[in-house]
């Protein structure tokens, strides 16, 4: 395990204090950065996020495809706890929070603008991040990939009809092409690269130089996750800074919400005797978030400034330190669970 694997948790740490203090020192140097877009999703994260991820794409084994129907609990956890839990439990917990417990702290309509980016947030599953959250728990990189395209396949058709009736909205302006492009570059692209280079080494030395490869390029992947944490905290530094009770009173519900909904999965694939390979990333999946979507609607629902957007990407801030400490959890109970 290299030098940066070994203390990820502090490097993370570091990435984070540094985006807030360069976000707040060069804050005109970050709106330049936040505004090179396509179909609202950030070219920057978008390449780095690239760069997480082909290194695990290379271990997908695609010969193994057909015997992911042979392994289906996994696949039962993760689609009940994204799309019959996850957003239904995160609205009540907004409500809990925002109407009754802090409801001597924020005014009603902010209230409800808070509520409604956690919804968005609820409804929309992890697209990118998780690979690398596999990758971190030693998850079975082609189980992920298929956890992963069944979700973003029912995410097309399930997320506006769940948000609608969630925000108590009928004419949501979904924005596809940020959808589409996210699945493209986050899943389609990668993959394709992964298995051209993956058909390539094995040609050329098997199975033993596909690891080697792959274990050259482990220190680009954790680079890339370092470099998109600090990038977001970057973005967000200003706003961070100025309103720093608000960003903690949504951050609660958040956590809460994340350390649930892993309870949940992880233990019902423990009880159900899934093994560890696919047990790890099916409760990671269903804790996280497609935040790039979850902004994106948040933004043209309720405009760049308002609740909903603040709400949204304060679930970027907390997801990256809650995910972590999800795997050195799931790391830790490994012995735990069959192979």
């Amino acid at each position: 395990m290299g030098l940066f694997e070994r203390g990820l948790t502090l490097w993370v740490a570091l990435a984070i204090l540094a985006g807030l203090i360069l976000g707040n020192l060069f804050p005109g140097m970050f709106s330049v950065l936040a505004s090179l877009e396509l179909a609202r999703v950030n070219l920057i994260v978008a390449v780095l996020v690239w760069v997480m991820i082909y290194p695990m794409m290379i271990g997908v084994d695609f010969g193994s495809l057909g015997h992911i129907g042979d392994r289906p609990k996994g696949m039962i956890i993760t689609l009940t706890v994204n799309w019959l839990i996850k957003p239904f439990s995160m609205v009540l917990l907004g409500i809990l929070f925002f109407e009754y417990v802090f409801a001597d702290l924020i005014k009603p309509d902010d209230a409800r603008s808070y509520i409604a980016g956690l919804i968005l947030l609820g409804a929309a599953p992890c697209t990118a991040m998780v690979f690398i959250w596999s990758h971190l728990a030693r998850g079975d990189p082609t189980y992920t990939l298929v956890q992963v395209s069944v979700n973003d396949l029912i995410m097309i058709f399930a997320f506006a009809p769940i948000v609608a009736v969630l925000l108590g909205v009928t004419d949501i302006d979904v924005p596809w092409s940020t959808l589409i492009l996210s699945v493209v570059l986050y899943v389609v692209m990668p993959l394709i690269a992964g298995f051209a280079t993956r058909k390539l080494l094995f040609a050329t030395g098997g199975e033993g130089e596909v690891a080697r490869f792959t274990g050259r390029l482990k220190p680009l992947s954790v680079a890339g996750l370092l470099a998109t944490v600090m990038l977001l905290f970057g973005f967000q530094g200003e706003t961070i800074v100025a309103q720093p009770l608000v960003i903690a009173l949504i951050a609660v519900p958040l956590i809460i919400q994340s350390y649930g909904i892993f309870a949940i999965a992880y233990g019902w694939a423990w009880a159900w005797r899934v093994p560890f390979s696919v047990a790890a990333p099916a409760a990671l999946i269903g804790t996280s978030n497609f935040f790039e979507l979850a902004v994106a609607v948040a933004i043209s629902l309720f405009g760049l400034n308002s609740g909903a957007a603040l709400a949204t990407v304060v679930g970027v801030l907390v997801e990256v330190p809650v995910m972590l400490s999800l795997v050195a959890f799931a790391n830790w109970t490994r012995h735990r669970f069959i192979d």
